[in-house]
C-alpha cells in the first residue's frame, strides 16, 4: 500500500454524512426519488436530513418575516414618539440599518432593533455587542456619504447622530436612546 493510499483511508470526509460517505460517488434523481450511487453500485435513498447543512430552526424566511414584523411594531412606536421615518433597511457592504430616523431637533437617529424570546446569553440588549456595533457604524457612515455625495442634501446633513437601539425581549419593548457612540463612550 502506497503513502497516499494510506492518508486517504485515515482522512475524514468533509461532510459528515453517516455511515458509507466516503464511498459515495454521485447522487440523482431517479423517477422522483434521491438515491446515492455507491462505489458496489447499489441505490439506497438519501434521507433529506443526512447532510450537516440541514437547518435544524427555523428557515431564513421565516426569521426575516418576524424580523420584518418586529421592526414594524419598533417603527410605530418611535413615530408615537414624534420620530420621523427617514429611510429602512439600508444596506452596505459590511453591515446595515435596520431604521434611520430623524428626532424632533434636527438629529439623525439610527435604529437597531433586536428581539429575542429567551432570556439567555443576557437578552436581546447583549446581542449588540462590540461587532455589532461597528457593523452600525460602518453602515451608518456609508449612509452619511451617500447624503453628502446628493448635491441636493447639502443643506439637510443632519448636525447631530444617535445611535438608538430598540429591543423586544419576550415580547416587551425598550427602547435604549443613544445606546452606544461612535468613539466608544
Amino acid at each position: 500500500m502506497t503513502r497516499n493510499a494510506r492518508t486517504q483511508e485515515k482522512r475524514p470526509s468533509l461532510c459528515h454524512v453517516g455511515d458509507g460517505a466516503a464511498a459515495q460517488d454521485t447522487r440523482q434523481r431517479e423517477g422522483g426519488r434521491r438515491v446515492s450511487r455507491t462505489r458496489a453500485g447499489a441505490d439506497e435513498p438519501v434521507s433529506p436530513h443526512r447532510d450537516n447543512f440541514y437547518a435544524q430552526g427555523r428557515s431564513n424566511a421565516s426569521r426575516r418575516e418576524a424580523g420584518a414584523r418586529f421592526e414594524s411594531h419598533a417603527l410605530a412606536f418611535l413615530q408615537r414618539q414624534r420620530l420621523v421615518l427617514v429611510a429602512r433597511n439600508v444596506h452596505c457592504r459590511g453591515g446595515e440599518l435596520d431604521l434611520v430616523m430623524r428626532d424632533r431637533d434636527g438629529t439623525l437617529v439610527f435604529v437597531e432593533v433586536r428581539a429575542r424570546t429567551r432570556h439567555g446569553y443576557g437578552g436581546a440588549a447583549a446581542s449588540v455587542g462590540w461587532h455589532k456595533q461597528q457593523r452600525i457604524l460602518r453602515a451608518a457612515r456609508y449612509y452619511l456619504a451617500g447624503l453628502a455625495m446628493n448635491a441636493h442634501a447639502r443643506e439637510a446633513l443632519p448636525t447631530a447622530c444617535r445611535f438608538d437601539v430598540v429591543t423586544f425581549d419576550g415580547g416587551r419593548l425598550a427602547w435604549l436612546r443613544d445606546a452606544f457612540r461612535e468613539d466608544g463612550r
